[in-house]
């Protein structure tokens, strides 16, 4: 069992005991639904071929695609495409469980126990006796918890509090993950302050080593200023893969526009000069702000 900094601790889950309250207890016709839809995933298995072929290793692409679909569906707003993503995602869930389970794996029941387990464990403040005073308190809390849990594995080499940030992440959403992970033992900068003027810090040391012509110590230290951004974005509770990809979209949509009133003149965007498509972007930009 973990316990958190104040001492206090959740208490160790038992699957034969239900410790949440019972007005969140899923209705019978819900866990029907899932059982069909478990059962399902089983028959497939069974008598697809394309779905027998597949391995974890032949569709974990397929999982990423899936979750970066899930994505654009909440940035979209659109409910129902929401929905449709995250049955997809679900899907991976349960299609991966069941081939472990044929391989004599672990099964469903198993994932959703672990996880289970974790959830209580990591929510001493909610199951336990803890007290926590806001959100910060509880991923400090969280983070403290992860690495105890590492600790007590024994693994061979030391466990570090930066363990568990996948390293296929987009750059800056590992480099908040890993700054969360690193605030939440306590290393972290004093304040928003503090951590701008290191913003400030990296972008002088940027624009020298530009300077210097030195192709290494340019790429080094322009990486330096968008880790440096990405903290102090997160102070500014902005995350910066969310901010960047919104801005993409926003870049792609005026260009698009650009493009699309030249068309109308037979021209492109190679055709004009800078002033003129500077212009059209100021037309697209105005227009979105006026709805």
């Amino acid at each position: 069992m973990s316990t958190p900094s104040n001492g206090a601790s959740a208490p160790a889950f038992d699957p034969s005991e239900k410790i949440y309250d019972d007005e969140f207890a899923e209705s019978k016709d819900r866990l029907e639904t899932y059982a069909d839809f478990a059962a399902i995933v089983k028959q497939l298995r069974r008598d697809c071929p394309w779905d027998r072929e597949q391995t974890h290793e032949s569709v974990k692409h397929l999982l990423i695609e899936e979750a970066y679909e899930v994505v654009d569906a909440i940035d979209s707003g659109d409910s129902d495409e929401l929905k449709k993503e995250l049955g997809d995602v679900f899907l991976h869930v349960l299609f991966h469980s069941r081939i472990s389970e044929e391989n004599g794996g672990f099964t469903i029941q198993d994932v959703i126990q672990a996880e289970t387990e974790k959830l209580v464990r990591r929510h001493p403040h909610v199951f336990g006796d803890a007290a926590a005073g806001d959100a910060d308190e509880v991923m400090s809390t969280w983070e403290q918890i992860k690495q105890q849990e590492r600790d007590e594995e024994g693994e061979d080499e030391p466990s570090s509090v930066l363990d568990g940030v996948p390293r296929h992440l987009p750059a800056l959403l590992q480099a908040l993950r890993m700054q969360e992970k690193a605030a939440g033992v306590g290393f972290d900068f004093p304040d928003a302050d503090d951590a701008w003027e290191k913003v400030e810090e990296e972008i002088e040391e940027f624009r020298e080593a530009v300077d210097s012509g030195d192709e290494a110590e340019r790429e080094d230290e322009f990486g330096d200023v968008l880790f440096a951004l990405v903290n102090y974005a997160r102070y500014a509770d902005v995350n910066p893969e969310t901010a960047l990809r919104s801005t993409n979209d926003k870049f792609s949509r005026r260009v698009r526009y650009i493009e699309q009133r030249l068309r109308k003149t037979g021209r492109t965007l190679e055709e004009v000069t800078l002033a003129e498509a500077d212009a059209l972007w100021n037309e697209a930009k105005n227009g979105e702000e006026n709805g």
